[in-house]
């Protein structure tokens, strides 16, 4: 009892030296590191952009932009970790810093040097115009009125089709997704970079597009960065360096042909008067409400169809036939078990692409393709809420509606279901306002709901914070509502907790007192 007291304290101070030790190293480590560790260029690129940036087979990232990139990180001694973002999120990055720079075939405008700095033109390019192989209807941007035009969100391509008049245009995450509603036949055409349309023609096998109007527009590209950032000079120096010392040249005839075209020093764009659109509070209000609306229309019929398909599921995998069972099982375990957002990608691009590639012209509407990949996935999980909501109610019940002469169905209406549909409205009410939310979902194939209404005009005005913001009040407001009405549903159909109403007694009669 007298050495206890001694040992722990002498045990106490032996971790402490030793703490003290392990943490004086890990900082001579981490000091060291700092200063013998280069400076680190981090840059947000899309890789959805072939053949500036994309993914090899094993997942690598190649490209002209990345070669280019790479090497203006060795001439300026920095080393390049590539980030990868969607391209209308490279601008909110770089406006927050949590990138260095940005290359992605982003076309040095005006408009975009308000918001952020670009460095000397380092590619010539501009837009074109594909259609399918049997459109000999247009030729020049005068002919894109009043037709269907698919471009990728946020690119000087979807400005320039906003321009035409009369015409319908469908935004897209990225431009294979564009040229993809293309070949299905479901727009008239696409505006575009000339060389990623030449290259997804060319190389990626889109047999039955061609090119018309090449060159409508001259554009420049340049690598953007933060606005006042302090490797302006540097990355402009790097760049100048293998202009001069022939790797450009060699870059550019690795991924095209020919020689490179004359860069300027400063893109002709930016000696141009404009300013960058601003936000108008009014307009964004009337846009959000238009996508609030679309998204509640979108909710409600694919959790009404998916309701009533999740309760033909739910009732055939508790029915005697066992293939019947294993059938449903099936379905309920791949679209539990799969992203809704491939589910998307199949049944809208997919589906069409693999009929039309063995003979048969389907195309489905947006909105079909939309409610049907929501109810399919939604009614899955309805399905096992519902089974087990009805595998919850005690046996004595089935045999109480038998003992009342009631066949099984009857029992399963009256007496069963009633009572399940009660434990299950939580998780009904649950599911609704994940529905609510997965809808942003539909945004991908150019469903223009609430989260696609917010990315346009972030795509315009660069205002991410205050765009998002107002687009996750509404969505929030929106949530809040259904989970108000499904408590209120709750509530009512609770038998012993439900609020009664009281009788008043009559006022008694002056008569006989």
């Amino acid at each position: 009892m007298v050495f206890r007291p001694f040992g722990l304290r002498w045990v106490k101070r032996c971790l402490a030296l030793v703490l003290g030790l392990l943490l004086g190293i890990g900082a001579a480590q981490l000091t060291g590191l700092a200063q013998d560790a280069p400076a680190v260029w981090e840059v947000g690129t899309e890789p959805a952009f072939p053949p500036f940036e994309m993914k090899d087979d094993a997942g690598n990232l190649v490209g002209f932009d990345i070669e280019l990139m790479t090497a203006m990180g060795e001439a300026a001694g920095r080393e390049v970790r590539f980030i990868t973002l969607p391209f209308d999120g490279l601008i909110p990055a770089l406006q927050s810093r949590t990138i260095d720079a940005a290359i992605s075939g982003m076309t040095v405008t005006a408009e975009r040097a308000q918001t952020i700095d670009f460095t000397r033109p380092y590619f010539k390019a501009g837009l074109a115009i594909a259609v399918r192989q049997d459109n000999n209807d247009i030729t020049t941007l005068e002919d894109l009125e009043g037709k269907r035009i698919a471009v990728a969100i946020g690119t000087t391509g979807a400005d320039q089709a906003g321009q035409v008049e009369g015409a319908t245009v469908s935004t897209f995450d990225n431009s294979p997704l564009a040229l993809q509603e293309l070949l299905n036949g479901r727009v008239d055409a696409v505006v575009n970079d000339l060389p990623v349309t030449l290259y997804a023609i060319r190389e990626a096998n889109l047999e039955g597009l061609k090119i018309v109007g090449e060159l409508v527009t001259e554009e420049y590209y340049g690598i953007a960065i933060p606005k006042n950032s302090d490797e302006l000079a540097a990355m402009n120096d790097a760049l100048a360096t293998l202009l001069q010392d022939g790797t450009y040249a060699e870059i550019y005839q690795r991924w095209f042909s020919g020689e490179p075209p004359e860069l300027p020093v400063v893109a002709p764009s930016l000696a141009e008067a404009g300013t960058a659109t601003g936000l108008a509070w009014g307009r964004l209000f009337q846009n959000l409400m238009k996508g609030a609306w679309i998204t509640i229309l979108l909710t409600a019929s694919s959790f009404l169809l998916g309701l009533i398909g999740g309760s033909l599921v739910a009732f055939a995998m508790i029915s005697p036939f066992k293939p019947l069972r294993w059938l449903c099982r099936i379905y309920v375990d791949f679209f539990r078990g799969t992203p809704m957002l491939v589910q998307l990608f199949m049944i809208y691009f997919g589906l069409p692409a693999l009929f039309q590639s063995l003979g048969f012209d389907l195309s489905f509407n947006r909105i079909f393709a939309a409610v049907l990949a929501l109810s399919l996935n939604v009614a899955a999980y309805l399905a096992e809420i519902l089974r087990g909501g009805i595998q919850s109610i005690d046996r004595g019940q089935w045999e109480a509606g038998e003992s009342l002469a009631m066949n099984p169905i009857e029992t399963m209406r009256y007496v069963v279901f009633p009572q399940a549909f009660r434990r299950i409205l939580p998780p009904l009410g649950n599911e609704f306002i994940t529905l609510i939310k997965d809808t942003s979902l539909a945004a991908v194939i150019g469903f223009e709901e609430l989260f696609r209404q917010g990315q346009l005009t972030v795509a315009t005005t660069y205002r991410a914070f205050e765009v998002y913001l107002a687009v996750a009040i509404v969505y929030l407001v929106m949530t809040s509502l259904a989970s108000f009405v499904f408590k209120r549903l709750e509530a009512y159909m609770d038998p012993i907790n439900r609020p009664k109403k009281v009788k008043k007694d009559p006022v008694p009669s002056a008569v006989g007192v």
